[in-house]
């Protein structure tokens, strides 16, 4: 059965999707229909009134939250998010989410490749932490919205560019859709609301400034010896180069390859660097934490 679910999401296990489904009642199950109901049914109210105006590019409504309720740690290596009180500020990430439901197909053609990227990437982003909010404080991580047969990650409940649309769809269908963007670095960028992820910025990513905060964003990841180091004997990153190895393999030859740039922020010690730079370590990969990246979940 594991190896089943596996195929199915590997970010689920066995364990998770049995304790999920044995808690799961009638009532429970339409509790929640319904709160996701109101979840999709809101935004696109919103929307609605929204459906006139001009995109603001420059994401300010989440901008605003994120400097409010994003705070870094471990050095500006990762980051926790204030889920109470982004919930406290909710009308505005749900403002926020009615503009991005209003652009249109044709709106989003209009875009350039940068103000495309970033409207996907913070629309992940905002639609992430939205989704938590539906069960926060009750849940420990965003696994949690998920059964054994259902992926929170394939739930359609977001509405985007004229259609109901899953996280996974907005990832591997949009910002991973071969030809579109084709960047690695992206991988640094969409958060899954865990510990283990890649920071959230506690700013939107914005067209102008994309590829410096792209840029960024590895620094601060690979920066993270708790989840990307070297070491003799070789290369242990995150899970995301395993789960995602083909887009590093595609831009760069290999994960080993890609990772070469980037040898002063995997070890200190100037021979293990050298074998960085040269791709000529093993890769091996850590455990991911799913954890809920809540405000305090570190300590």
């Amino acid at each position: 059965m594991a190896e089943a679910l596996s195929r199915v999401d590997p970010r689920l296990t066995a364990a998770d999707g049995i304790k999920r489904t044995v808690s799961c009642g009638f009532l429970r199950r339409a509790a929640r229909a319904c709160v996701l109901f109101g979840f999709v049914s809101g935004t696109l109210l919103l929307a609605a009134a929204h459906a006139d105006a001009a995109f603001d590019h420059g994401h300010s409504e989440l901008e605003t939250l994120l400097r409010k309720h994003v705070v870094w740690i471990n050095n500006g290596h990762a980051s926790e998010i204030d889920y109470a009180g982004i919930k406290r500020d909710r009308s505005v990430l749900k403002s926020y989410l009615a503009g991005v439901a209003a652009v249109t197909p044709q709106e989003y053609k209009g875009f350039n490749r940068n103000e495309r990227l970033a409207f996907l990437l913070n629309a992940y982003n905002a639609y992430t932490i939205d989704f938590v909010l539906t069960r926060y404080p009750k849940l420990e991580s965003i696994r949690d919205l998920g059964t054994l047969f259902s992926s929170p990650w394939k739930k359609r409940v977001f509405p985007l560019l004229g259609e109901e649309r899953s996280l996974d769809d907005i990832e591997h269908e949009m910002i991973r859709k071969p030809g579109d963007f084709d960047d690695p670095r992206i991988h640094m960028a969409v958060n899954c609301a865990s510990v283990g992820c890649p920071a959230l910025r506690n700013e939107a990513y914005v067209a102008t400034r994309l590829d410096a905060q792209l840029d960024d964003a590895v620094s601060r990841f690979l920066g993270d010896r708790s989840r990307n180091r070297a070491d003799t004997k070789g290369l242990w990153v995150s899970k995301i180069f395993d789960w995602y190895g083909g887009d590093f393999e595609k831009h760069s030859g290999s994960v080993a390859a890609w990772l070469a740039p980037h040898a002063a922020s995997l070890s200190n010690d100037p021979e293990v660097r050298a074998g960085v730079a040269t791709a000529s370590l093993r890769v091996r990969y850590l455990d991911y934490d799913w954890t809920l990246n809540d405000l305090g979940s570190s300590n």
